[in-house]
Order: C-alpha cells, then sequence, then structure tokens
C-alpha cells in the first residue's frame, strides 16, 4: 500500500512540476505589445480629396476555417479546427472571390492568421495580398506559441487585423485595447487592439482616419465595455482635430433597437448590445439588418435563421463629415466563415 500510495504521489507531483514550467514559460513568452506601436505604411499610390465617393468593405474572415459545416468549442460546438488544409484552402479562395466581387476601396479584415495551427500554418494575409493585388496593414491581436486548451489544444497561433488599401497613407499603428483576462488566463489568450491608419485628404490639412478593429468575445462583459469606451475615445480626439473617422469590424455586440435576428436561447453564446450613448456626439452607427452579419458555431448552419441563430455584430461608426450612401450586408449564406461582410459607400463631406 506505502509503494502504491508513494507512486501517486510521485505522479502527482511530476503532474503539477509539468504544469509549473508550462505556466512559466507560457508567462515568460506572453506577447505584451506596447500601448502604441508604429507600423510601416503601405505603398498605396492612389489619392483621396473631399468630394470624392469611396467604398469601404470589413469582413471577419473567421481564419478561413469557420465554413458553413464547421462548429466550434466556445459556442456549444464540439470542434477545434477544421479538419483538414484542403478546407482552408478552399475557404481562403471562397473569400477572395467575395473581395473581388464586392470590389473596394479599403478592405477591414479580422482574424486573418499568419501562422497558425488551426489553419495548417498558411500565411493568410500573404493570400489575400497576392490574389487582390493590394498592400496591406497588418497587426496582430492574438499570438501565442502553444495554447494548451482544450482537447486536442489549439496550439500555436499567430493572428491579427488587416486593412489593405491602394490608397497611399501617412501613418499607420497599432494601438492597444484593455485586456479582458487576468494572469494566467491572459498569458494565452488574446490581445486585443485598434489598427489605424492616416490617408491625407487632398486639398486641405484633414486626413481619413480608419480604424479596423475586432472587440472582445468570450469574456464576461466587463472587456467589451472598456474596450468600447476606449474606442469612443479615439474617435472622439480624432474628431475633434477635424478629421474624417471611419471605424469599422466586428462588435461582438448587437445594435440597440435591432431586433430582427432574436436570440432563442440564451444558453449559448450571447453578445452584448451597443447603443447611441456608447459613441461621442458627431458620430453615428452605419449598420443595416438586411441580412445576419454573423451565425453562433454551436453548429453547422441550418440555412435558415429559424434553426440556426444569427445576429448583426458588424458594421461602422462615421463621423457626422462622412455621409454614408449606400449600405449593404452581404449575403453569402456563411459559405466561407462564421460572419458575412458588411459594404459601405461613402462621401467625404466638403
Amino acid at each position: 500500500m506505502k509503494k502504491v500510495l508513494k507512486a501517486v504521489v510521485v505522479i502527482l507531483l511530476v503532474i503539477a512540476a509539468v504544469i509549473a514550467a508550462a505556466l512559466i514559460l507560457l508567462t515568460v513568452r506572453e506577447y505584451r505589445p506596447e500601448a502604441v506601436e508604429t507600423l510601416k505604411p503601405a505603398d498605396g499610390t492612389e489619392t483621396l480629396k473631399a468630394g470624392d465617393t469611396f467604398t469601404v468593405l470589413t469582413y471577419n474572415t473567421g481564419y478561413a476555417g469557420l465554413s458553413r459545416d464547421e462548429d466550434f468549442f466556445m459556442d456549444g460546438g464540439e470542434k477545434v479546427m477544421p479538419d483538414s488544409r484542403e478546407l482552408v484552402e478552399h475557404n481562403l479562395k471562397g473569400i477572395t472571390s467575395v473581395l473581388r466581387e464586392q470590389k473596394a476601396d479599403v478592405y477591414f479584415l479580422q482574424e486573418v492568421d499568419l501562422d497558425s495551427k488551426r489553419s495548417y500554418h498558411l500565411n493568410e494575409k500573404e493570400y489575400y495580398e497576392k490574389e487582390l493585388g493590394l498592400p496591406g496593414i497588418f497587426a496582430y491581436n492574438f499570438k501565442c506559441d502553444y495554447v494548451p486548451y482544450p482537447l486536442p489544444p489549439i496550439g500555436k497561433v499567430e493572428s491579427g487585423l488587416l486593412t489593405m488599401t491602394g490608397i497611399g497613407m501617412s501613418e499607420a499603428s497599432r494601438i492597444s485595447l484593455p485586456e479582458s483576462f487576468t494572469w494566467p488566463v491572459k498569458t494565452c489568450n488574446l490581445k486585443r487592439c485598434m489598427l489605424e491608419t492616416r490617408i491625407p485628404v487632398g486639398g486641405g490639412d484633414k486626413e481619413l482616419v480608419l480604424i479596423n478593429f475586432h472587440l472582445e468575445a468570450y469574456d464576461s462583459g466587463e472587456g467589451k465595455i472598456a474596450q468600447s469606451k476606449m474606442l469612443a475615445q479615439k474617435l472622439e480626439t480624432e474628431y475633434k482635430k477635424g478629421n474624417y473617422v471611419i471605424a469599422g469590424g466586428d462588435f461582438n455586440q448587437t445594435f440597440e433597437d435591432m431586433d430582427k435576428y432574436p436570440v432563442h436561447s440564451r444558453d449559448n453564446w450571447t453578445p452584448g448590445v451597443v447603443g447611441k450613448d456608447d459613441i461621442p456626439e458627431g458620430f453615428s452607427f452605419a449598420v443595416s439588418d438586411n441580412a445576419p452579419t454573423c451565425r453562433l458555431l454551436n453548429g453547422p448552419y441550418s440555412g435558415n435563421y429559424e434553426d440556426s441563430q444569427v445576429y448583426v455584430l458588424d458594421g461602422f461608426i462615421v463621423s457626422d463629415n462622412v455621409e454614408v450612401k449606400e449600405l449593404e450586408n452581404i449575403d453569402t449564406q456563411f459559405e466561407y466563415t462564421d460572419h458575412q461582410p458588411v459594404r459601405m459607400e461613402a462621401v467625404l463631406i466638403q
């Protein structure tokens, strides 16, 4: 009996030592971005002036791994990653075909992987840039040597935001958003950010400030609130300078007075709600409910909104010196990712 107890104690000590070593390694290797990091502007050659009409498209690409027949463990499904590299490659081609068809002057993409186990280590940034023939600016919002959960584990992740445009820019920055989690969970969790690009507007001293973002999803709510407040502060600061401002991306929140796609059950993930009081004076939401922009990944997409939970979580915030001419959620039937793109046509008011 003593030998058995001794063996059990040894095994437990070994397990504890492995866990401790893993925590130390994850802590030492944790991605710790600066509050603001300067990025190299992309080499666009086109110009923009007041009075010009242009288009912006935002699309959460779901790392090309969350297509129509997929589910995800964090949403009540079972899968951690897609079954094959070929499926990811198929989705990349499909997403690119959507981007080409919905041709835009500026693309805000979220969940773009550089080197992740979940997307079979394909460099999606390079793929989109090559296929669309556009330069891009990239900012990490998820970078970890090894995410050790669930089973099988997520593994290595390098992912983030990608803004692509042929319009010349003067500056670009990664701006850190407040973290939603504490140690030790934060060591291998997302580090959310805003990807800012600044475009000179010809004929004056104003700039068009573009902000690509992807707010918190799976926290208890405080993270999204803190990140939304910081985003609002950034919008207000730029507006007071007299600049044109467009922020777009995945809010991971639905919108006030938008009840076309009701929540079927609160047993699974449920988004928060963002409203007019959450953005500064001089700004408005540019969001549409002509089609949903996201589906819950608790199972494959059923093909209808009654059997699959859907939401409107994606869109834009625009300053009142930007006139929205057209706005549409593009219905792709969630063929290649769990989100659908939003396309906006706008003009800078002179």
